[in-house]
């Protein structure tokens, strides 16, 4: 293995052998709940899976074969979701009308729809930068407002040779960030659970994905601060990326993950809806 150690990991319920450089940082990890190995450093890719081997073959537990991927119905096409659509509809489902919001305005009562309102414009924003990036760096694909189980829904999904990574966007128009660990404080305000909100719906679109097709399909999480006057960073927050709006650009260069191939296998399992159902 030259200088790769692999070692055993147990904590909140995971088992895992990780596979690490000898200054301890890790490359790669094998699930031995799953079998699934998470490849952390692209670079070490072969390596890694070379090291781990024997620890899959080994393992009671395989991946299932392949669902049979359904039928594209072009009501349930998510490639023509805009940027914020299922907060757009939820705002013409049960919102305020036209009327209201004027006497709102007027009076400038605070509308407990602000706040689903703010959330749509944080969204809009964002699909833009999604847009630019696919414009600078082809190869890349972006779904929006992908709708899961108890009524969670993934605000974006990149696609492309550098991975997949779940978008979940938030509007704090110039206010103050801090993300840690496993919580976010804006202005020093009480914690909110967004990093591990982020982290689970990662985990439920490699569920899904990885029903789809052969290969591993890792899914990194990432947060996305809209409108913010300053954002910081815990040092050791490493597992969920987080990003200003304007910064997501750093995401295009990014490759070595997937093959065309299966970029393109990717994009046609997640742009059905129906696939999303069990999420």
């Amino acid at each position: 293995m030259g200088d790769l150690r692999i070692t055993a990991w147990q904590r909140y319920g995971h088992d895992r052998l990780y596979v690490n450089l000898r200054d301890g940082t890790a490359v790669a990890y094998l699930d031995r709940t799953t079998g699934r190995v998470t490849v952390v450093r692209p670079e070490y890719r072969v390596a890694a899976n070379e090291a781990l081997a024997g620890y899959v073959a080994a393992l009671p537990c395989a991946r299932p074969p392949c669902r049979p991927l359904p039928a594209l119905d072009a009501g349930e096409d998510l490639a023509l979701r805009r940027p914020g659509a299922a907060l757009r509809a939820k705002l013409v489902r049960e919102g305020p009308g036209p009327l209201r919001r004027a006497a709102d305005r007027l009076l400038r009562r605070d509308s407990p729809w602000d706040s689903w309102r703010k959330g749509l414009a944080g969204e809009q924003r964002v699909g833009r930068e999604l847009r630019r990036l696919r414009t600078v760096a082809p190869g890349w694909h972006v779904l929006h407002s992908i709708a899961l189980p108890r009524d969670v829904d993934i605000d974006h999904l990149l696609l492309g040779p550098g991975g997949v990574f779940s978008i979940n966007t938030k509007h704090h128009d110039g206010r103050t960030v801090w993300v840690g660990d496993d919580v976010v404080k804006v202005d020093h305000g009480r914690p909110q659970p967004y990093v591990r909100k982020s982290r689970s719906e990662a985990r439920r679109v490699r569920r899904v994905l990885e029903c789809y097709c052969d290969f591993d399909v890792p899914v990194t999480p990432v947060l996305v601060f809209v409108g913010v006057r300053r954002l910081d960073r815990a040092v050791t927050q490493l597992d969920v990326r987080v990003y200003r709006e304007r910064d997501l650009a750093a995401l295009a260069p990014t490759a070595g993950v997937f093959s065309g191939a299966q970029v393109e296998r990717l994009y046609e399992i997640a742009r059905r809806g129906s696939v999303w159902a069990e999420a």
